[in-house]
């Protein structure tokens, strides 16, 4: 590789590193629950339940979590702020 390339392949490939496995290693640690400790809370009312399948699985899947949302998981940032944060959220 010349020498001129390597700052900006370096930049480039930390950049890639940062995007990608930063929000793979936070979803990682994130807590896990059963399908029958969710069934258990799905009549709290300090439950909210957000399906962030693809839209287009979403849309012909025959089964839905009774009362869970729908929202795009590729514009976390335009949605997360009007969940309330004292509610336990379930995504899946």
């Amino acid at each position: 590789m010349h020498k001129k390339y390597f700052p900006l392949v370096f930049i480039f490939t930390l950049s890639l590193i940062l995007t990608y496995a930063v929000p793979y290693s936070a979803a990682s640690e994130a807590p896990r629950i059963t399908k029958e400790e969710l069934s258990a809370m799905l009549n709290s009312p300090d439950l909210v339940i957000i399906d962030v399948r693809v839209e287009k699985e979403w849309k012909k899947a025959d089964t839905k979590i009774k009362g869970a949302v729908w929202e795009d998981s590729e514009e976390i940032e335009k949605w997360a702020g009007k969940y309330p944060k004292d509610k336990t959220i379930v995504f899946y």
